[in-house]
């Protein structure tokens, strides 16, 4: 966007404001009659790419500010996104997840129930340590591509640490914790066909129902929800001697 001031710099503030607020995502140059630097540090803070002054401006400097200012842009998009994303599965990390589940967290205040669900990869280590990393990383990658499969697009997705993942569900009026717990077995059981890896993929998870009315802060919901899948972790160690994550070689 390629936006003409005019000669009056207070009205020409409301102008980038205006255009910054329609349009926050559309890299900007502004126009001005002179140079003004108190406007020029006032629109840079707002997040305009370049200030020119029209006096002795010709076509190519003003051809090179808007490339420049295309590809700062570009380049300032793609440093955020990966701030907030984790590079493997392409979900939100823990970064970008507490910060979309906090904005996300107000609004269910006013609008109804949701859940905060915590799952862990079991025995991440020991798919490292039987078939190398490059398998570890394909069972974390078929985590999330489970998650994927049973949340909603709405809701938030997010790998929070090494085989740790979790879902804010933004909108859980219609659905119970056991309801949950069955759609993502179900998943498990889907991609966990006797061919597709060496590797069997187990979920442990936990979750915290979130009520509009009596509402705990997220780390709160964080720390409920983790120590129930642990719960759940350990009744599996209890259940089962041999690692589950190693498939049984078939007999000869």
């Amino acid at each position: 966007m390629l936006l003409d001031l005019g000669s009056k710099p207070q009205q020409g503030r409301a102008f980038v404001q205006a255009a910054r607020a329609a349009a926050p995502d559309m890299p900007m140059v502004i126009l001005s009659e002179s140079e003004d630097e108190s406007l020029a540090v006032e629109a840079l803070r707002q997040g305009v790419q370049d200030c020119l002054a029209k006096e002795g401006l010709d076509r190519v400097t003003l051809a090179r500010s808007l490339r420049y200012s295309i590809e700062r842009h570009r380049l300032q998009k793609a440093l955020q996104n990966l701030s907030l994303t984790d590079d493997l599965t392409g979900l939100h990390n823990r970064r970008g997840f507490m910060i979309l589940a906090e904005q996300h967290l107000r609004i269910i205040r006013r609008k109804g129930a949701a859940m905060l669900v915590f799952v862990d990869l079991d025995d991440l280590k020991v798919i490292n340590d039987t078939y190398g990393h490059l398998e570890g990383n394909r069972a974390l990658i078929v985590t999330a591509n489970v998650l994927l499969a049973c949340f909603r697009q709405s809701d938030i997705i997010a790998r929070v640490g090494g085989d740790e993942f979790c879902v804010l569900m933004t909108d859980a009026v219609q659905d119970s914790a056991q309801q949950v717990r069955k759609r993502l077995q179900q998943r498990v059981d889907f991609v966990d066909t006797p061919s597709s890896s060496r590797f069997q993929l187990s979920l442990s998870v936990g979750i915290a129902e979130v009520s509009a009315v009596h509402q705990p802060p997220l780390e709160e919901l964080l720390r409920i929800a983790d120590t129930r899948m642990y719960e759940e972790k350990r009744n599996k160690e209890l259940r089962s001697s041999a690692p589950p994550a190693l498939k049984q070689p078939a007999p000869v």
